[in-house]
């Protein structure tokens, strides 16, 4: 087992040759890629080379995060650019298979590579931290394939660590809850459909600004289930017939909470 000092110097070895052959980092303006450019703008800075972050702009991941991610970038010194792909437009990915996320990553992934030989990098990474490797991933699958480097993973990062990091290079997402892509809403095999895809787009953004810091509505048929963090269940039901309320108007038939809490990856059960 590797302390976190040794863990720290083991990133920035593997940052230190990459930065000066030119890097690509798949930017979602999150914690994970957040510290992963931080640390390697860091030794940019020591070593030359170039450093872009890159955001996906994509219908499956919400909106809203390119300010924060501009903002990152910019505080770090790196370049920034937005790839705009639908991946909707892949059926494999349309169909929403058990393995729709190892589609998808590898999907925006051979774009990202297309990407960095148009600007002369030669190397393409990602946030994927240690822990990733104990959930259902198959899209870590894709990564391999395609040769996409996952420094926190290979350095032994776990989420803790990625964090402490975060604040010790004072990240500004430092704190920032995660995401995942709107897909992991819906049961495997259940086709994506723009329009539902953007209800509980709606929904999840509508439950934040009230004030819920981790909101996931899974949908089964009509029944939308609710993943809030316990201790906020008691807001959840002090607000409940304002949001039963709002739900029903976009569209939701029977609304559940879920009283196991917010938990990752629960469509993979």
């Amino acid at each position: 087992m590797y302390s976190y000092t040794d863990k720290k110097e083991r990133l920035e070895e593997l940052l230190q040759d990459a930065v000066k052959k030119g890097v690509c980092i798949a930017f979602s303006g999150g914690v994970d890629s957040s510290l992963l450019l931080a640390a390697a703008c860091r030794e940019q800075r020591q070593s030359g080379g170039t450093v872009f972050g890159v955001m996906f702009d994509t219908f499956l991941h919400t909106k809203g995060d390119e300010e924060t991610a501009r903002k990152v970038s910019m505080e770090c010194g790196a370049d920034f650019a937005v790839l705009a792909i639908n991946e909707l437009d892949n059926p494999a990915i349309l169909k929403n298979p058990t393995d729709r996320c190892y589609q998808c990553k590898k999907y925006l992934f051979a774009r990202l590579k297309e990407f960095a030989v148009e600007h002369e990098c030669a190397v393409v990474m990602d946030g994927t931290n240690a822990d990733d490797q104990n959930t259902y991933r198959p899209g870590l699958r894709a990564l391999a394939e395609l040769r996409i480097l996952s420094p926190l993973k290979e350095a032994g990062f776990t989420k803790a660590d990625v964090r402490r990091m975060a604040e010790e290079y004072g990240v500004s997402t430092a704190g920032k809850p995660s995401n995942s892509c709107l897909a992991t809403r819906l049961p495997y095999g259940e086709a994506l459909e723009t329009e539902v895809l953007g209800r509980i787009a709606k929904g999840e953004q509508y439950l934040s600004e009230l004030g819920f810091t981790t909101v996931r509505i899974r949908l089964h048929g009509p029944v939308a289930r609710i993943e809030l963090l316990p201790e906020q269940f008691s807001l959840f039901f002090n607000l409940r017939e304002d949001i039963s309320a709002r739900l029903r108007e976009l569209g939701f038939v029977y609304i559940t909470l879920d009283i196991e809490g917010f938990r990752s990856g629960s469509m993979d059960l």
